[in-house]
């Protein structure tokens, strides 16, 4: 189950995790609902990832940057849509099983209903070059805001020279070699959960 990974597991060993919900931000399910939604309907073109850090890290403060990024690198390594794990994440944290419910439903129903309603519409209009440019433009925001994310992750994450090592082999794999999210995880993830356990056995001591 998502949730008891989400309980256990950890992939940033520098990280203020694992979090203690008594220390957390306890907003109403509406509230969360009304966030999330906010979101999915907001969230033109891609970079999720990006606004939700915005959403909830920096204008609400319901999470740091590196609880944000600890719940992020998770989501990344579980099979399934990113969104949807960090959706579940964000939510468990914050108000459990209900709010991990809540927040995937708030996220994901909104952009379904507009595909539904709109999709076939925006289909036509793609084929104007004004809308085009518009879609091209959003596109090219949304970029942006995935990059401030992972510019944020490499900054936390890149502590040293082992941890510098592991994220270049990733982006080398991934840009380089067209490896598979699946296989750079199977190689990579055992490697640097070692270096964490290794980490943590020298700091008790």
């Amino acid at each position: 189950m998502l949730a008891e990974k989400l309980e256990n597991r950890s992939f940033m060993p520098q990280a203020d995790i694992p979090l203690v919900k008594d220390a957390l931000p306890s907003p109403s399910l509406f509230e969360l609902f009304l966030a999330f939604a906010k979101l999915g309907i907001t969230s033109i073109g891609g970079g999720v990832n990006g606004m939700m850090h915005t959403e909830f890290v920096v204008n609400r403060g319901w999470f740091t940057d590196r609880q944000f990024l600890s719940g992020l690198a998770l989501a990344q390594s579980l099979p399934g849509v990113n969104v949807a794990n960090l959706a579940l994440w964000l939510g468990y944290q914050l108000r459990g099983f209900l709010g991990a419910f809540v927040a995937l439903l708030a996220v994901v129903l909104p952009p379904a209903i507009a595909i539904i309603l709109i999709g076939n519409v925006v289909l036509r209009l793609s084929a104007d070059p004004a809308i085009g440019a518009l879609l091209a433009g959003l596109a090219v925001a949304a970029a942006g805001l995935s990059l401030s994310v992972g510019y944020l992750a490499m900054r936390y994450a890149c502590v040293d020279v082992i941890s510098t090592v592991l994220f270049a082999c990733t982006l080398v794999g991934a840009s380089v070699f067209h490896l598979s999210a699946l296989a750079i995880v199977a190689v990579l993830a055992p490697i640097g959960i070692g270096i964490g356990f290794v980490r943590k056995r020298h700091e008790r001591r």
